[in-house]
């Protein structure tokens, strides 16, 4: 198993708010968010499942080759990414992929307050309650034991 994705989200929704948990596996780091990581990490997570060479990387942040390797390794150290071996134009290179993909709305499609008859009456001061839902709460059970890629993803 090793590095896999460290956070898990759990979408619901309550009082026609979309909420999202992150429960953390495993206690890692964050970039600050005027980091230099913080840039790198959210380019690669745009790049979805087609990942970003390490090259095309440190030219969009306009860093050097050198910080922008040093950002890589540092991203994939606290599981946040990973890197492949790739030969690119006669070079080796990395390719740098996400590690934890952002949450879609295929997510929460079996979430049973979607089609739940009591929604209208149903709020965290009211009876009912989400926080008394056995619906809500097994489904969110299920999606905790069950390993569901949060992203919606297969």
């Amino acid at each position: 198993m090793g590095n896999e994705s460290s956070l898990c989200d759990i979408i619901f929704l309550c009082d026609k708010r979309l909420y999202i948990i992150t429960r953390l596996k495993e206690q890692i780091e964050m970039p600050r968010r005027d980091d230099m990581e913080h840039k790198a990490l959210q380019f690669i997570i745009n790049t979805g499942n087609n990942g970003v060479l390490q090259s095309d990387l440190w030219r969009q942040l306009g860093a050097s080759s050198r910080e922008g390797s040093r950002i890589a390794l540092k991203l994939e150290n606290k599981g946040l990414i990973r890197r492949e071996r790739e030969l690119f134009d006669g070079r080796w290179t990395y390719r740098l992929y996400p590690k934890r993909k952002p949450a879609s709305i295929r997510s929460i499609i079996d979430c049973p307050c979607l089609m739940c008859p009591e929604d209208p009456r149903c709020g965290s001061w009211s009876t009912p309650s989400p926080t008394d839902c056995e619906k809500l709460t097994e489904w969110i059970l299920c999606l905790m034991h069950s390993d569901v890629n949060p992203s919606g993803d297969s």
